[in-house]
């Protein structure tokens, strides 16, 4: 791993591996840069692939006083660090962090997110869901609160819990348990200003799972409004984690919008 430093001096952590142009991608709640294992491969052989590691878990350092703009400024001084233009790939609240770091950076040409769950009025998850996930985390139950997370916030089926469960990457989801109710506490608190992206022109491919709850759809076609230059794809049968459950749709529609 490799590590550059934020803003705030954080030290914030990356695997870079493969050859080509530059692809940042950022993972999101209870994972760390090796959730992508399942199409890292096909991206390397056309990307030199930066994978981070966002603060607070992998070899990723963190702060005392989080907050998400600290995030923004993560994934921005990556980017910068990488010195020639990038293509910038976010997940889930990664998506979030994504959109917004690309308002802080000039080096993004092209820009993914796949479901970023902003407020928009639809509840992402039931009212006092976190503390019960904070009560488990108190009692060292890490594995708990992240099946829980997987099931009763992002309600994801149990067949494909089960999957990330047998996944490498479960380990690093578990180690990270932690930063779960902290994340969802600053999606919460967090506000998506229209007005801060009426001028925005990096091209946007926005994905969506055609069987993603309610208020992923309308997130994101909050944010298809306001995105001047975005494109918006369903991708049918799938919910919110398709580069798991179908790693060859989720290619095609990246790589084929990252050519064009």
């Amino acid at each position: 791993m490799m590590r550059i430093a934020s803003r705030d001096d954080t030290k914030i952590a990356y695997a870079r591996s493969g050859d080509g142009p530059p692809l940042v991608l950022v993972h999101g709640t209870a994972a760390d840069h090796s959730r992508w294992t399942s199409v890292l491969a096909a991206l390397e052989q056309r990307f030199t692939v930066y994978a981070m590691d966002r603060r607070g878990r992998g070899a990723s350092g963190d702060s005392a006083d989080y907050a998400i703009a600290h995030e923004f400024d993560d994934v921005a001084a990556l980017v910068d660090s990488i010195g020639e233009p990038v293509v910038l790939l976010g997940h889930s609240y990664g998506a979030i962090c994504s959109l917004e770091a690309a308002l802080r950076t000039d080096r993004v040409i092209k820009l993914v997110l796949y479901e970023p769950p902003i407020p928009v009025g639809l509840p992402i998850h039931p009212p006092g869901s976190i503390e019960p996930l904070q009560a488990l985390l108190d009692k060292g139950e890490k594995a708990g609160v992240v099946t829980t997370f997987l099931t009763e916030i992002v309600h994801m089926p149990e067949g494909e819990v089960k999957m990330l469960q047998s996944q490498s990457s479960w380990s690093g989801r578990v180690a990270a348990a932690q930063t779960i109710p902290r994340e969802l506490r600053a999606a919460e608190g967090y506000r998506f200003d229209p007005a801060q992206f009426k001028a925005f022109k990096v091209p946007t491919l926005l994905l969506l799972g055609g069987d993603s709850p309610a208020f992923f759809k309308a997130a994101i076609d909050v944010v298809h409004a306001a995105l001047p230059s975005s494109r918006l794809v369903v991708l049918t049968g799938q919910q919110h984690v398709a580069m798991n459950t179908a790693p060859a749709l989720f290619l095609n529609e990246v790589l084929t919008f990252i050519a064009n």
